[in-house]
């Protein structure tokens, strides 16, 4: 599963809600059949936007770079603004970098948030890598710190791809991956955002990053420990390849301690598989030849986050996704499983992030406090089809849940852990993978989930 100790973006709900639920009784369980009432700010809970076009990169404050257009249009380094040194604390390494900056126009968010969560899409060569920051202004109309959302880069040899922990201001804090409001019951919340890309290049060197998507998904979903019942829709199942994490268990600790830990990047590589994206043999090299799938070997290492020390860092999994030739990823939530059914019918699968009991998940044979899975597809009568990767075989990584447990388990944000504890829920996170340029189904599907 996934690195449960670890403070995140998975602890981040637990305080307020362990506030806002102090004296509750006993646990809700996604067994329980009993909808939630209808929320109808479920509905506008999520804004996610994104730069991708070339007006876009034009329409921001450039220092040092230029907008290119094309098929995919981008933003590279023109003429550096200056040089800086960079320390990477997880080698110790002094380096002195070329850079250059594009800042995006204010964004004021359709949904005050109480957390955002940065995606980007990049290519970055041997000898450059990226960093992205957030900066907004909260509600009540005072502004945040320039806030690190990532320092990454596709390959591990310039630096090691990582998020930067202790970033507070007291009113708002970085979990891992995640801007999150300290206290929402106090009703504060983030108003607008704007983000800066900074492109490092070694000094006189002519290759340079290509940014191609940058954006951010900004949520107030409701605390909530169930959630309504929807019905079932259209009946569908995507082949989609089978990988087990299971069988990794011990491949590369160095790496959150092998493959028992590597859900996200091992559904990662399921559905770039799914779109077409292959390894060469040239990049596998480095795998030991006596490994079953050495790709999701490969997928764990390229996702790997050095200061979390894991490889479920979900920005960091979208953006290898798309170093995959014509993908592009995102991190976003949905809000229901009609959601997950609008997606399935145009093709599209998706990773979905849940934490559960192992009774609140018939058939799965295990509780976790996070884990990511791939959804391909539902049955005739609504049940979820999923490749789950904590299984002991790829034969066996192909799942079907029911629908009132799994769409329960995934969407609430908050549950009670097996001491009886009140701990958070994801609010219904997932990533997406699609084409590069999708066709007009595939477009009108995610513009019904609030993706473009």
């Amino acid at each position: 599963m996934s690195r449960a100790q670890q403070p995140s973006r998975r602890t981040v709900l637990a305080v307020a809600v362990a506030a806002a639920v102090a004296g509750a009784a006993g646990p809700a369980t996604a067994a329980d059949n009993t909808a939630a009432e209808p929320d109808d700010t479920a509905a506008r809970a999520v804004d996610n936007h994104a730069w991708t076009t070339y007006s876009d990169w034009r329409g921001g404050t450039a220092d040092g770079t230029r907008a290119v257009a094309g098929s995919r249009p981008g933003v590279v380094i023109g003429a550096p603004a200056g040089t800086t040194e960079y320390t990477d604390p997880h080698t110790g390494t002094t380096a002195t970098w070329e850079y250059a900056t594009w800042t995006s126009p204010v964004h004021p968010l359709a949904v005050p948030s109480t957390e955002v969560i940065a995606s980007w899409n990049a290519h970055t060569p041997a000898g450059t890598w990226i960093q992205i920051e957030l900066q907004g202004t909260y509600s009540d109309g005072t502004a945040t710190p320039w806030y690190v959302m990532g320092r990454w880069a596709a390959g591990d040899g310039d630096i090691k791809r990582t998020s930067v922990d202790d970033q507070t201001d007291g009113k708002s804090t970085i979990w891992t991956d995640t801007f999150a409001i300290d206290d929402a019951s106090t009703g504060l919340r983030l108003a607008s955002y704007r983000l800066r890309l900074t492109l490092y290049r070694k000094p006189g060197a002519k290759n340079t990053p290509t940014v191609w998507r940058l954006g951010a998904m900004g949520s107030d979903v409701p605390d909530r420990f169930t959630v309504p019942a929807t019905a079932p829709g259209v009946a569908r199942e995507l082949i989609v390849p089978r990988y087990s994490q299971e069988i990794h268990k011990g491949q590369y600790p160095e790496y959150d301690n092998g493959g028992e830990a590597w859900c996200s990047p091992t559904s990662s590589q399921m559905i770039i598989e799914y779109w077409g994206g292959r390894l060469t043999e040239e990049r596998l090299s480095w795998v030991d030849p006596s490994y079953a799938d050495p790709q999701v070997c490969h997928a764990a290492r390229y996702t790997y986050d050095y200061q979390y020390e894991g490889c479920g860092n979900w920005p960091f999994n979208a953006a290898y996704a798309a170093t995959f030739k014509d993908l592009q990823g995102v991190v976003t939530r949905l809000g229901s499983l009609t959601d997950l059914e609008t997606l399935i019918a145009a093709g599209i699968p998706a990773i979905t992030s849940q934490s559960f009991l192992k009774e609140e998940l018939t058939g799965a044979g295990y509780g976790t406090p996070g884990h990511l899975m791939t959804v391909i597809g539902f049955t005739a009568e609504g049940d979820v089809i999923a490749n789950d990767p904590a299984a002991p075989s790829d034969e066996a990584v192909r799942r079907v849940y029911k629908r009132r447990e799994w769409e329960n388990i995934w969407l609430r944000t908050k549950r009670y852990n097996a001491s009886g504890k009140v701990v958070s829920g994801t609010g219904g996170v997932c990533y997406l993978y699609f084409p590069a340029c999708p066709t007009p189904r595939q477009r009108k599907a995610l513009a019904a989930v609030g993706v473009r």
